[in-house]
């Protein structure tokens, strides 16, 4: 298994609307997550800032994540979730949630 941690702004005066699309995720979202073999999956907002930590249980991210992307019904949640966030200036190319470096752990 391994912990990601990953960062991203939120457009306050969208904040709301992010806050309640994430108190009912759509069905198919959840499940495709599962199915990319994400658990323990949780958002944190913080003064304008989102900060997410999941944990991915596969032996392929890559591929993981580019099933993910390649799902139609993902496509559509991201289009509606995309125009509310703010990513960050100095995210690593190609990233849109800047991934964090983890310092810390205790089990």
């Amino acid at each position: 298994m391994k912990r990601f941690g990953q960062i991203i702004g939120v457009d306050p005066a969208q904040f709301e609307k992010y806050k309640a699309y994430h108190a009912a995720v759509w069905p198919e979202i959840l499940a495709m997550i599962k199915a990319c073999n994400i658990e323990n999956y949780s958002i944190f907002h913080k003064d304008g800032q989102l900060f997410a930590y999941m944990e991915y249980t596969g032996n392929d991210f890559a591929a993981d994540m580019a099933k993910m992307a390649a799902d139609p019904k993902t496509q559509e949640w991201w289009s509606v979730m995309m125009p509310m966030q703010r990513p960050v200036a100095d995210r690593a190319p190609g990233e849109w949630w800047a991934t964090m470096e983890e310092v810390f752990h205790l089990d």
